[in-house]
């Protein structure tokens, strides 16, 4: 199914989307380069599914889209969710994993990542789709959708409501892939901003297409039913 810019795959439940992101993952460890992950419910069920289909990750280095200005073993931060469900379970360890560092606050954490990431390719980009429509750390209207830089200090636009770090707009066109994964009823309404109707800023999902690659949204029947009826 075509969206606007965007394959649509709807399965029945959000075990399947977890099941279709965790082989491509899978694939991605095998194949190698720079692989970029997003936290959420489903993600976790993909990376948990994803380290049990492959144990080597040494020719992968990890990114992450966003992550909270919390230390690494806060329970809120994106990077404890990977390393519990991906990072701990497997055998070979990635050849190198890119933490945001937010334990530094936002403004210090962005400039570390920012000088981290450099020009680095993004092969595989995971991202979620907030209730709001917003993705990575990007909120509805934020004036961080109009800067240019490719990672950014944020304020939270929604739960939790802590200081963030995110990859701009540019950064995350920039990947070679971007698979969104969403499931829920939650998420209908912002699905059909994001992937059918026409871009704008109130949506910044919406703002979110590979410029030279591809672009894929899985989505469970709940998180589909505003476009697929």
């Amino acid at each position: 199914m075509k969206g606007r810019d965007i394959d649509l795959v709807v399965v029945d439940s959000a075990k399947e989307v977890a099941a279709i992101v965790a082989n491509r993952l899978a694939e991605a460890a095998q194949s190698g380069g720079n692989v970029v992950l997003t936290g959420g419910k489903t993600p976790t069920l993909a990376y948990e599914q994803a380290a049990k289909g492959q144990g080597d990750w040494s020719r992968v280095e990890l990114w992450w889209g966003d992550e909270r200005c919390v230390p690494p073993d806060d329970d809120r931060s994106n990077y404890k969710l990977a390393e519990d469900a991906l990072l701990d379970r497997i055998d070979r360890q990635p050849r190198a994993v890119h933490r945001i560092r937010g334990e530094l606050g936002k403004d210090a954490a962005a400039d570390a990542y920012e000088a981290e990431l450099g020009d680095a390719r993004l092969d595989l980009l995971l991202l979620g789709v907030g209730p709001d429509g917003h993705v990575a750390s990007l909120f509805p209207n934020a004036p961080t959708l109009a800067v240019r830089r490719r990672v950014l200090p944020a304020e939270a636009g929604f739960e939790p409501f802590v200081d963030r770090v995110t990859l701009s707009l540019p950064a995350l066109r920039s990947a070679t892939e971007i698979l969104f994964l969403l499931a829920g009823g939650e998420k209908a309404e912002a699905a059909r901003r994001a992937f059918v109707d026409e871009p704008d800023e109130h949506t910044p999902a919406s703002l979110v297409r590979s410029a030279d690659g591809r672009t894929t949204a899985i989505l469970d029947r709940a998180a589909a039913a505003k476009i697929v009826g």
